[in-house]
């Protein structure tokens, strides 16, 4: 309607009308019936903020949001509709310039968006239209468009997979471009599709695509396909394994075809250009405090100055006097008008004491700032040749007041480099020796000569080992091989690994991709894994004997002791954070139906029915005792009328449109249920260099670490013992398993009291995540209270929500602490977006964390010096700036004010125009810049080795209201001296000149301007504690400028008046008044030199 189509020419798209969309595969629309045709985003990516048209209005309408703006712009309308002392080229030159150089910035970086978004739009793609293969351009994707994507190419937009070159219709692809994860993933296609490999056969595909509206969740979509063939309908549920993402990348595999559903601005990769949310520092918080206080003393001065004009002028011989007498006009006007007019002159008077060039100034250092943290060679990581890199330079300062740190630990505290240790299969414990796997207390080699219990089992089932075979399960006659080999099969069969091979173009085409693999050396291929731990398990299972060799299709197949075995790899029920565990569903090659599972021992355990039940959770405590990483496998078998159950439910959750999360979610509860348990793993995961050192220098800094984690806590606290985070003489206090909210209160109370009673030993807290859920939830007041008395608290069992929630409730306590938080991980993002600070690792879990933070580093050793280092350089340097911008303000407007009561409070400037306008921008501007990007209160090396040093500027110490009334007053002091300073040199006596001339208001304004303009800029030398040759230029050099070009401007002025003044006589004559001016310069000149 009309109303949709104005508010699209604004820039809003019309809402969708329904929550499902409807795509016709090759644009292939009904010829008969009832067809609506929805409307869909063109495949522009568009990241620009900016077009040509709306540049202008657009831009200046943000920077005229900023409060100083807008003033400054009102002082510029009042001076061009009131006479005003000023001219308005004063106010109205600072601001032009400030606006415009904001302007060109934001021009300049919104026209690399441009270019950058054409060459991506342009990009030449090959679409299907017409019967053949036609190349066209990016832009020109339509939905249900059938697009051909070849090797190593990018996706250009959302595409659900209708074929390719492989005999099975599968496809691997990278999204490290969308979450930074590089391994190899399979894209499926349904069968009814993947036989149409010819555009022929596409364009006579009748398939019709429904699937949900855009969202910008990368890991869900929600779809069916129907596909008519011989007249009938065929209905295949889609999900995010069917859809390919625009930004990936095809690997090892030939072409694809896939047929768009998403394009532009509704493709999920463009949905995840969102903007943060804007963080502001403590310093810009408290400069905003500190231009209020300012704009007060205007106010204060303008309203003082205006009343005492108005005292003064309550004598008639000082109201009008003979030589100024009123006009009619003036006589009549409105005395409340004329009290305005006189208020708002002065305000315009004393405007300059809020500096409009402070913004600029900020906004330089700390961009310019920024720089030193990606040059620093100590924060580059060598092995993985990573530099620090900062994706928001306006928090630099803050990395200076941090009094809170939250650490995630996997891949944060620890290298994320798995290696299998030991597991416990039936109930009994073993650990990887030599690629063998040995029982607790017994070596690879046993004193006694004799072989481990495992290795004389599992070599007795070279023969014999097919998984459901009765002949397997009889011809060792031993239950306990029979288990242990269960576990090892499961162990390479449960998981999402991929393989990468020397020559992967081998799998091109219909070959068999097995025929390659003779044996299993590594020499053949590589795993990859999005789970670390996943690829250390099945590569520790190789090791042992029973190797993941590939998958073809739907089959899956493994080498146990060198003989190949094909399962049919029938439904993958997917991780995710509230089950905490996958599964798989297999046929074996004796057709008989079994699901493998594995996860974490609280969504494993509770499930299980059989199997060494208590011996298992007494080993998986002690592997995490030792700080492993755990995991918990079960399978269950599935007689056939089971098994017919199971897949119906599977593929009715997978084709609702409606609730199709909440549907999975009971059908994976209704078969991850009887489970036998098999046994559990134990993979280690070592911390990173310097991690240990790094927690102590934070605590010596006063800095709180809070280490927030989803493993078990007891996997947690042994690696928070081993990395210092706690201590062993430390009192470790547990809030755990909780189960409603009077026992977790009552526990809460227990442990405030305990730490009343033992207040001079340290105390760490442990919580699990169940138990926070009740602590937050009604008691959080005493649970802070216990933890801010804590040294250290770790939190255990955490969902990513909940560690965002920990942050919030800390970050908004009455102390209002400024908290940072670091991790590496997807998990981790909502907890760095929430923190006044959020920095990511470079790490092995994708790159969500490093986009969505703030600062990036390789290592978590590199904070120490992030903090102690940058952190404390940022602060004083920026503290210094904002201090003495608003010291040098007040005594450049102070004289201003004094010189009112001299002058009867007519409104009279004290300075010239120029000086005036060039004051900040000029003359005082660059040594207070060059100061805020090299000054060095102490030296680096000291500032590392002595973390103590940090806590003199915690809590916003440099701008404290004392520093900031200390550097007013003396702004104010210095004023005085100006003032009167002057005042007392010149005294009554004004003819000081040799030629009798006398000194006028101009002259003593600028004496006093002089003498400030050396005063201000000698403070901020004395105040200068690291000198570089930049800072002597820009010093020395501000004062040699003023004078040059005071010289050049008075003799400038002098020669414009002269000119003025005798235009009008010779104008008549037509003489050329510049050539009598400058005659009469070189002769007044001439004479003065005489009388000398």
């Amino acid at each position: 309607n009309i109303r949709w189509i104005s508010l699209w020419c604004r820039g809003f798209d019309p809402p969708h009308q329904s929550e499902t969309r409807t795509v016709y595969v090759a644009n292939r629309f009904p010829q008969h019936g009832h067809y609506i045709p929805q409307r869909f985003a063109d495949n522009r990516i568009i990241s620009s903020k900016y077009t040509i048209w709306n540049f202008v209005p657009k831009n200046l309408f943000e920077q005229f949001r900023r409060i100083a703006n807008f003033y400054f712009l009102i002082i510029f309308l009042v001076q061009l509709m009131i006479d005003t002392p000023t001219s308005p080229v004063t106010s109205g030159l600072p601001l032009f310039f400030v606006i415009t150089v904001t302007a060109i910035k934001q021009g300049y970086e919104d026209w690399l968006r441009h270019k950058a978004d054409n060459e991506v739009n342009g990009a030449p793609v090959f679409v299907v239209r017409s019967g053949s293969l036609v190349q066209t351009r990016s832009k020109n994707i339509r939905v249900g468009d059938i697009v051909r994507v070849a090797k190593d190419e990018t996706f250009p937009a959302d595409l659900v997979l209708l074929s390719s070159d492989r005999a099975d219709g599968t496809c691997h692809i990278t999204t490290a471009s969308l979450d930074g994860e590089t391994n190899l993933k399979t894209h499926y296609s349904v069968a009814e599709t993947s036989v149409c490999q010819s555009v022929s056969q596409l364009e006579a595909l009748q398939a019709v695509v429904e699937c949900q509206q855009p969202e910008a969740d990368l890991y869900r979509f929600v779809g069916r396909v129907t596909v008519t063939q011989h007249g009938e309908e065929i209905v295949r549920p889609l999900g995010p394994e069917n859809l390919l993402l625009r930004g990936a990348r095809l690997k090892n595999t030939k072409e694809i075809f896939g047929v768009a559903v998403y394009t532009g601005m509704e493709s999920k990769m463009a949905l995840n250009y969102k903007c943060k949310s804007q963080k502001r520092s403590a310093v810009e918080k408290s400069m905003n405090t500190f231009l209020l206080i300012y704009l007060g003393i205007l106010l204060s001065e303008a309203v003082l100055s205006t009343i005492l004009k108005y005292a003064w002028q309550a004598e008639d011989k000082w109201d009008e006097p003979f030589y100024n007498q009123k006009t009619d006009q003036e006589r009549n006007s409105s005395p409340i008008l004329k009290f305005i007019s006189d208020f708002l002159a002065f305000l315009v008077l004393y405007n300059f004491i809020i500096p409009i060039s402070l913004y600029v100034t900020v906004e330089m250092q700390k961009f310019l700032g920024s720089f030193f943290i990606g040059w620093d060679l100590d924060l580059y990581h060598e092995e993985s040749d990573q530099k620090a890199q900062v994706n928001t330079s306006d928090l630099n300062e803050e990395l200076g007041q941090v009094e809170y740190v939250f650490t995630d630990k996997t891949g944060t505290l620890t290298e994320n480099e798995m290696q299998f240790r030991e597991c416990s299969i039936s109930g009994t414990k073993y650990r990887e020796v030599n690629g063998k796997l040995v029982p607790e207390g017994m070596t690879d080699d046993s004193p006694d000569g004799s072989t481990p219990h495992l290795v004389i089992l599992l070599d007795a089932l070279h023969d014999c080992f097919l998984l459901s075979d009765t002949k397997y399960f009889h011809c060792c006659h031993k239950e306990d091989t029979q288990i242990e080999l269960l576990f090892l099969k499961a162990v390479s069969l449960c998981h999402t690994v991929q393989i990468s091979y020397d020559q992967p173009d081998c799998l091109v085409g219909g070959g068999d991709p097995f025929s390659h693999v003779n044996g299993f050396s590594s020499n053949h291929m590589e795993y990859y894994a999005s789970s670390p731990d996943e690829k250390a398990l099945v590569e520790a299972a190789k090791r042992i004997g029973v190797a993941f060799t590939g998958t073809s299709g739907d089959t899956m197949e493994i080498k146990t002791f060198g003989k190949t075995e094909k399962y049919k790899l029938l439904h993958v029920l997917e991780f995710d954070a509230d089950r905490r565990r996958m599964s798989v569903i297999l046929q074996t090659p004796s057709g008989s139906q079994v699901l493998f599972t594995k996860g974490a021992e609280s969504a494993i355990l509770p499930f299980t029915t059989s199997g060494e039940i208590e011996k298992t959770r007494l080993h998986v405590d002690e592997f995490a005792l030792k700080g492993l990483r755990t995991l918990v496998v079960a399978c269950r078998h599935f007689s056939p009328e089971e098994y017919i159950d199971v897949d119906r439910r599977l593929n009715a959750a997978r084709t609702a449109l409606q609730q199709r999360e909440e549907r999975l979610q009971e059908a994976f509860s209704y078969i991850e249920r009887d489970l036998q348990l098999l046994g559990a793993t134990g993979v280690e995961d070592k911390l990173q260099d310097k991690v240990q050192e790094t927690i102590e220098a934070l605590r010596l800094a006063g800095i709180k670490v809070w280490v927030l984690t989803g493993d078990k806590h007891e996997t947690a606290v042994s690696v928070s013992l081993s990395c210092g985070h706690f201590h062993r003489t430390m009192n470790i206090l547990e809030l755990l398993q909780q189960r409603s909210d009077n026992e977790c209160a009552e526990q809460l109370r227990r442990l405030a009291r305990r730490i009343k009673e033992d207040h001079v030993i340290q105390h760490g807290l442990v919580v699990d995540g169940a138990s926070l859920s009740l602590a937050l939830r009604e008691h959080e007041k005493l649970f802070m209270e216990v933890c801010k008395n804590c040294s250290a608290v770790l939190c255990c069992r955490m969902a990513p929500l909940q560690k965002a929630k920990v942050v919030r409730l800390l970050k908004t306590s009455p102390e209002k602490p400024i908290t940072l938080a670091i991790g590496d991980g997807a998990n981790d993002v909502s907890m760095i977006q929430e923190a006044h600070v959020g920095i990511g690792i470079m790490g092995k879990e994708g790159r969500q964390a490093v986009r969505n933070s703030d600062y990036a580093i390789a290592r978590f050793k590199f904070l120490a010096k992030l903090l102690l280092v940058h952190g404390h350089f940022y602060y004083i340097r920026i503290a210094t700036l904002v201090q003495y911008f608003f010291y040098k303000n007040v005594c450049f407007i102070t004289p201003q004010f004094l010189y009112q009561f001299f002058c009867l409070f007519s409104q009279q400037t004290l300075y010239d125009s120029v000086y005036l306008t060039l004051y900040n921008i000029c003359f005082t501007s660059l040594p207070i810049l060059v100061y805020s990007l090299f000054e060095q209160l102490v030296h680096p090396h000291v500032l590392q080795s002595k973390p103590g040093l940090y806590r003199d500027i915690s809590k916003n110490a440099m701008l404290s209201f004392r520093t900031f009334l200390y550097w007013t007053l003396l702004g104010f002091c210095h004023a005085f001296v100006f003032f009167f300073g002057s005042y007392i040199l010149m005294g009554e006596d004004t003819t000081l000149m040799g030629n009798g001339q006398m000194f006028g208001n101009w002259t003593f304004g600028t004496l006093v301007f002089t003498v400030m303009v050396i005063t201000v800029t000698l403070k901020l030398a004395l105040e200068t504690h690291f000198w570089t040759w930049m800072n002597h230029f820009v010093t020395w050099g501000s004062i040699a400028f003023y004078f040059i070009f005071s010289l050049f401007y008075g003799g400038l002025k002098l020669f414009i008046r002269v000119a003025l003044m005798f235009r009008h006589h010779i104008e008549a004559e037509h003489v050329d008044y510049f050539t009598v001016s400058c005659v009469f310069l070189c002769h007044k000149m001439a004479l003065e030199l005489c009388i000398e």
